[in-house]
């Protein structure tokens, strides 16, 4: 799985794409929460000196190097407490110049070419003493620029519009010149690497997996174990700007599954965690669900509503304490809930290269039948944060200039989806069979091919005018029944086992009566057994009892789908020339993906309800992007994006239109749904050249709602971000997309 590197987007590691366990939906709240971000902040004077802070991260760093494809979230951490960042982004993605590397950086000259001068903080020394110079600017750009191969970049944007870089008029100035104008020039050289390290392919590409030359940060790596498990930085003690307060930050890998077991043990200081994680930290610290509203009024004054609320959250530890076990809980109470949006967002993927997806208007009616809302509101239940669906590709709900573009596809409207799908021919009414000819059958009322005469609906179609249901869409008939719903019963055909077996996963068996009777007792039986293993706090107890409930779950969606396909002629299979609409559907295996399970059984559902069936097969997390998302063997996928304060440049990757290679395949960059535009390029392209920040968003703003037109990404939710934290700990937590400040985290005074 490809993993979150600086400045280029691609997929996250599933683990962090939801909870660690299959109850994050169920979760209570705990803590408290910000959007924006969510830090425990303390004056300097505040902290005590010196100290260790163990930090969790998923894996260890494969490489120091951000800029190659494999570098792992540890490589951020490492580069931000290291390395020189000459743009900061604050809790809305914005970049701020950082001091203690620039004294000011500016567009001097725009005619003939845009120039940046960088004027750098005199005070900033490497490691090693040499001053951060041109030099170092210099050797990071033809590293990066895209002309040399043998560095294996993971990308050059930005870097290849740069014509030249010298000296500035003094020591510490720095000159760069661009070919063509660059509105995200703020975006390079964040992180700064010292000349050293990308002066030739092999330093780049192998010598930085294991040290880095010289540093510039309050932190230096001072020790990788053999088995990159644990990361030492040290307090580097040529840092110019305000001293570290810890000594060392221990970067430990940890798997998200093993989380919670390492907080009960104590043997880590900060963790991202998932929401049923979060609910156990809040039980054990008395924080239950939200307070009753007679409690206040019935309180005399404050002093004897905080007496109440003490006596309640004590009772609520002692309950704790029961159903976790005295000693987790005590531990468990040693650690705080830090909460906010994260900078990245779940998106459901349609593989437009083929298959019914290749039409857009089959792509535009799953949209329209997914009831965002619901997905976005099941999905972050329990984590305290808002539950609105994303309405933007290229910005998130707390960054600066968001905008919900979503417009028709901002919630579910079940008519437009059917009236799309009847237009694009796939009529309800089962799988006919082969006419007397041999050809393939008509589903009832499709018309056939040649025959002439359309409606005042199709003829606005055919002329570019706009998809539209049908005059009467959403009004009942007689009958009192929806329009679709009437036309379905009126032409309803009944589909046999054989036929079944063709749009299901596999064959129905069993009565429907059955089946459902056989999924209430195992489910029932299921949420005893995960109660009592809550109670126990054992482990290994919790994660059967889960396995039991998910099996249960499989076999009630079974009978909900016999009954669907056997009794409901108004969501039954659409088909077109003898072939049923189903859609491939691919989740990724793995406990850290149980979050991202749950939606996809949710859209699963609401795609039954217009007649789109869905083949839901489970892979592999270490594989399902590579061999799925990337080789294009899907439908429907399900995965997440890291969001960018740069969307002109870092954005555009993603919804490139596919272009053909010399080789004859198709090159679709990271735009893994396989459909753009030329007018989606364009605006890409001017964005990126657009030095007026106020032009640039509004060419964004066009960009983005032309995506969401072709439909081939539907944004769900933006993740959320739930950070365990010591409670002695300040200026570390769920910080969003503000940089953190690693020279002020600490332990607070006593």
């Amino acid at each position: 799985m490809a993993a979150l590197t600086a400045g280029v987007l691609l997929p996250l590691p599933l683990a962090a794409c939801g909870g660690s366990d299959s109850q994050d939906a169920e979760a209570g709240n705990v803590g408290s929460a910000r959007a924006g971000g969510d830090v425990r902040a303390a004056a300097r004077q505040q902290i005590a000196s010196g100290g260790t802070l163990r930090w969790a991260v998923d894996a260890p760093p494969s490489t120091f190097n951000v800029f190659q494809p494999d570098s792992t979230e540890a490589t951020q951490r490492v580069a931000g407490a290291t390395l020189p960042s000459l743009f900061d982004l604050d809790k809305r993605g914005r970049p701020q110049t950082d001091p203690d590397f620039l004294r000011s950086a500016e567009v001097t000259d725009t005619d003939p070419r845009q120039t940046v001068v960088y004027k750098l903080n005199p005070k900033a020394r490497w490691s090693d003493g040499r001053r951060l110079g041109a030099a170092d600017f210099r050797a990071q750009w033809k590293a990066l620029r895209g002309k040399n191969n043998a560095y294996w970049t993971a990308r050059n944007a930005g870097y290849d519009r740069i014509r030249k870089i010298t000296k500035g008029a003094g020591d510490d100035e720095v000159k760069v010149v661009f070919n063509k104008p660059y509105a995200d020039w703020r975006s390079l050289f964040t992180p700064l690497y010292p000349k050293q390290a990308m002066r030739s392919p092999k330093v780049f590409n192998d010598g930085l997996r294991t040290s880095l030359p010289a540093a510039a940060g309050p932190f230096r790596v001072a020790k990788a174990g053999k088995d990159r498990s644990r990361t030492l930085l040290k307090r580097n003690p040529r840092w110019w700007g305000d001293r570290a307060k810890l000594d060392r930050i221990v970067l430990t890998a940890v798997p998200r599954d093993e989380r919670t077991a390492a907080l009960a043990k104590g043997t880590v200081d900060v963790a991202d965690i998932g929401a049923s994680t979060a609910q156990r930290i809040g039980a054990a610290n008395g924080l239950g669900g939200p307070q009753r509203p007679d409690a206040a009024e019935g309180a005399k004054n404050a002093a004897e509503a905080r007496k109440q609320e003490a006596k309640r959250r004590e009772a609520r530890k002692r309950k704790a304490r029961e159903r976790l076990g005295a000693a987790t809980a005590r531990a468990l109470g040693g650690y705080e809930v830090r909460r906010a949006l994260d900078p990245a967002y779940t998106q459901l993927t349609l593989n437009a290269s083929g298959g019914p997806l290749a039409d857009e208007r089959v792509r535009r009616a799953v949209a329209q039948a997914i009831d965002r809302d619901e997905l976005a509101e099941k999905a972050l239940a329990g984590t305290g944060l808002p539950d609105d669906p994303l309405g933007s590709h290229l910005r998130m709900a707390d960054q600066d200039g968001y905008r919900d573009n979503s417009g028709a596809f901002g919630s579910a409207d079940l008519d437009s989806a059917q009236s799309l799908l009847a237009d694009a021919g796939w009529k309800t009414g089962g799988l006919a069979g082969p006419n007397a000819d041999g050809s393939a059958g008509k589903a009832d009322g499709e018309q056939k091919k040649g025959e002439k005469g359309k409606s005042g609906e199709q003829a606005d179609r055919a002329e570019g005018g706009p998809a539209e249901p049908p005059a009467a869409a959403g009004s009942p008939d007689a009958g009192g029944r929806a329009p679709h719903r009437a036309a379905a019963e009126a032409s309803v055909v009944r589909l046999t086992a054989a036929q079944i077996a063709r749009v299901v996963d596999r064959p129905l068996g069993l009565a429907a009566s059955t089946t459902a009777q056989r999924g209430a007792v195992l489910a029932q039986a299921a949420h005893s057994s995960l109660a009592s293993a809550e109670r126990t706090g054992s482990e290994r107890e919790l994660s059967r009892a889960k396995a039991a409930l998910e099996t249960a779950e499989k076999v009630q969606a079974t009978a909900r789908e016999m009954r669907l396909l056997a009794g409901d002629p108004a969501s039954a299979v659409r088909s077109k020339d003898g072939k049923p609409l189903a859609l491939r559907f691919v989740l990724p295996s793995g406990k850290g993906s149980a979050q991202l399970r749950a939606t996809g059984k949710r859209i699963a559902r609401m795609l039954n309800e217009v007649g789109i069936r869905t083949q839901i097969k489970e892979v592999p997390g270490d594989s399902y992007f590579k061999d799925h998302i990337a080789a294009g063997d899907y439908d429907l996928a399900l995965f997440s994006w890291p969001a960018t304060a740069f969307p002109a440049t870092e954005a555009r990757p993603i919804f490139a239109k596919p272009r053909a290679a010399s080789d004859g395949s198709l090159l679709v960059e990271q735009n893994y749904a396989r459909v753009g535009t030329d007018r989606i390029d364009q605006l890409f392209e001017q964005a990126a050249g657009e030095l007026d920040d106020g032009r640039r968003k509004e060419l964004m703003e066009k960009a983005d709602r032309r995506i969401w037109a072709v439909a081939g990404s539907l944004p769900l939710y933006q993740r959320p971000q739930l950070v365990a934290v010591k409670r002695d700990l300040a200026n570390v937590g769920a910080s969003g997309f503000a940089s953190p400040a690693y020279e002020d985290m600490g332990r607070r005074k006593s």
